[in-house]
């Protein structure tokens, strides 16, 4: 109940903060998680990735400005951080499907998003397979790039990426460097709040880089481990439902430390993986 609570105080600071900049880093130390986790977890949880949640907020706010006030649109634009009115108009118009001229008009329909509230919800009794493991320090091997701090552009990326290491020869080089557990193809997302954020596709290895493969050590943690089948799609199913069935009343919350995706068959069409969440005590 604790973790529902301070993800209700993020959209508290968010209201307060409409017409300034929002601080992703400032909702997740609300939230106690990285910027990371607080998007992926937010996006879950809401539905619609935070981005988009802030916009259609701002929006909602600016439709009434528009329709009640006497300020000028270039005005009500800046107000809510929009620094050209080319911008404010594109912004104003996905929302609405108007101009903001128009709906200066009497008579006009808009819509309105009002502030979201988490609550916990009972959604059903299909089972969730897990198990809690304390885990040494590891190294892994492989190929990386850097992710966007806007997670919702990296869900082009990231499949675009394992799919030039399937038809480059990625995968058939680093599979056999494999040689300590975790024993699968991993998928790591590195981002605490003091590295790059980089996405691996990697082994867990002891093997010599040559200087061509990136390394990085993954930190000594507590994982809840989930497992499943399926195909890609069935992945994110199965992080979705770690996030906003099992989350919020383990007792657990996100540790400062990477999300691995660990592929024991790659089968695209019949996948069997594990998802592993970094986690603490409450």
């Amino acid at each position: 109940m604790e973790w529902i609570e301070k993800l209700n105080k993020t959209i508290s600071y968010i209201e307060e903060h409409l017409a300034e900049e929002i601080s992703y880093d400032e909702l997740a130390h609300i939230a106690c998680c990285s910027t990371y986790h607080f998007q992926r977890m937010f996006a879950y949880m809401a539905g619609i990735p935070l981005s988009e949640y802030i916009r259609r907020r701002r929006m909602s706010l600016a439709a009434v400005d528009l329709q009640s006030g006497t300020e000028k649109i270039i005005d009500i634009g800046m107000k809510y951080g929009y620094s050209s009115p080319t911008a404010f108009n594109r912004a104003f118009q996905s929302v609405h499907g108007i101009a903001p001229s128009m709906a200066k008009k009497g008579g006009t329909p808009m819509k309105s998003y009002p502030p979201i509230s988490f609550k916990i919800t009972v959604k059903g009794v299909e089972e969730l397979n897990y198990r809690i493991e304390e885990k040494a320090v590891f190294r892994i091997l492989g190929v990386s790039q850097p992710l966007d701090k806007e997670i919702e552009k990296n869900f082009t990326a990231v499949p675009q990426m394992w799919q030039n290491a399937a038809m480059n020869g990625t995968l058939e080089k680093i599979i056999p460097l494999m040689n300590s557990q975790p024993m699968g193809v991993l998928g790591v997302s590195v981002c605490n709040e003091k590295e790059e954020w980089r996405y691996f596709i990697a082994v867990s290895s002891s093997a010599d880089t040559d200087n061509v493969l990136d390394e990085y050590v993954v930190p000594a943690c507590t994982w809840a481990i989930f497992s499943g089948t399926g195909t890609g799609m069935s992945i994110q199913e199965l992080e979705q439902r770690i996030i906003t069935e099992w989350l919020p009343t383990s007792g657990f919350e996100f540790d400062n430390a990477p999300d691995i995706e660990v592929y024991l068959n790659p089968d695209p069409n019949n996948m069997q993986y594990e998802v592993w969440l970094p986690i603490r005590k409450v």
